[in-house]
């Protein structure tokens, strides 16, 4: 199963700190709840991500990396897989990530394409956006705190 999943959010950060920690693979990975990131550098991370989709849990043992990325124009792609634990089939996601000004802050565009296979796809569209807004909802608390205590 296949779908885009679009969301947007603004930050009290300039497009340069906002950009700074979202291309920080290590942070950003801290910040998506349930993710574990076991090794980063400046291109790519590994580690694993625990979802909760409907009344199933699954780990995902994945990895990813940046295919894409304009440091001028703030533009980025990020690629992830994941391979689901206890043989819950596989998860993809190709990441595009765009900031534009927004007065004192920037609005971050997100629009995730995402594939699962195995058992996961049963739920459909509509819990995958769900888990996904709420999930968003936790990483962009997350990002502000960082970007807001100035660290």
């Amino acid at each position: 199963m296949g779908m885009q999943l679009e969301h947007n959010f603004t930050v009290p950060a300039s497009p340069e700190t906002t950009w700074a920690l979202l291309t920080d693979l290590e942070t950003v990975g801290g910040c998506f709840p349930g993710a574990t990131v076991t090794e980063a550098d400046e291109q790519s991370f590994t580690g694993n991500v625990k979802v909760k989709l409907g009344p199933i849990a699954v780990t995902y043992q994945g990895k990813g990396s940046f295919v894409e990325r304009d440091d001028e124009a703030h533009r980025a792609v990020i690629e992830g897989t994941g391979k689901g634990m206890r043989g819950l089939g596989n998860a993809g996601a190709t990441v595009r990530l765009e900031l534009t000004p927004d007065g004192e802050g920037t609005r971050v565009d997100v629009t995730t394409e995402l594939s699962i296979t195995g058992k996961p796809a049963q739920f459909g569209r509509g819990v995958m956006q769900s888990v996904s807004d709420r999930l968003l909802g936790q990483f962009v608390e997350c990002v502000e705190s960082k970007l807001g205590d100035g660290s």
